[in-house]
């Protein structure tokens, strides 16, 4: 009940998400970006989603439109399983650490786009994977699942621990954004009575 696919076709990439919000964690991803896979299965895994993602785009050119378009294809994906917000606790928060690096994000499904992004990576490229692309991935995110999103890396020292605490503390504070709330009787949870 609490799950979607998307189809995204354009003249830069072909992206297909199919998502369970209720799901155990396992993930089957293809984006043809080893780096980016990685990062999504820390989002399943840590968010206790079910993702596939198959991703075609012009890798040939660059990473850009294939990054950005698998964020935008995730935030539909995810704003279609949870519609109409009834019955979620709406806001989630996590702090992860990953050795000498430590992340947090903030998340409320308020029906108003955003995102803060404070993520200063020590250096310009996970070997082969532009970090610049980790900020296009969260803006597509955000926008396309009506969600406002902070992210703040609190310090890290390794390019691969900054990006991975992000990614597992989104997958968290996603977890406990879209949980149900057994107290919530299926309400909206907002004052406005919709979100």
């Amino acid at each position: 009940m609490r799950s979607s696919k998307i189809k995204r076709d354009t003249l830069e990439t072909q992206v297909n998400v199919s998502l369970d919000l209720d799901g155990a964690g396992s993930a089957k991803l293809a984006t043809g970006l080893p780096f980016l896979d990685h990062m999504l299965d820390q989002v399943a895994r840590h968010g206790m989603i079910d993702l596939e993602i198959a991703a075609k785009g012009d890798l040939h050119i660059d990473a850009h439109h294939t990054v950005e378009d698998v964020g935008i294809s995730l935030g539909r994906a995810v704003a279609e399983a949870v519609g109409d917000k009834r019955g979620i606790r709406r806001y989630g928060h996590a702090y992860v650490p990953l050795d000498e690096a430590l992340s947090r994000v903030v998340i409320d499904f308020s029906g108003r786009p955003g995102l803060v992004y404070q993520l200063k990576f020590s250096r310009a490229w996970i070997g082969e994977f532009d970090v610049d692309l980790v900020r296009e991935f969260f803006q597509g995110f955000a926008n396309h699942a009506q969600a406002t999103l902070h992210i703040d890396n609190l310090r890290g020292d390794n390019a691969h621990h900054q990006c991975e605490t992000v990614f597992k503390a989104f997958g968290r504070a996603l977890r406990m954004a879209v949980e149900p709330d057994p107290r919530a009787a299926g309400a909206v949870p907002s004052t406005k009575g919709s979100l």
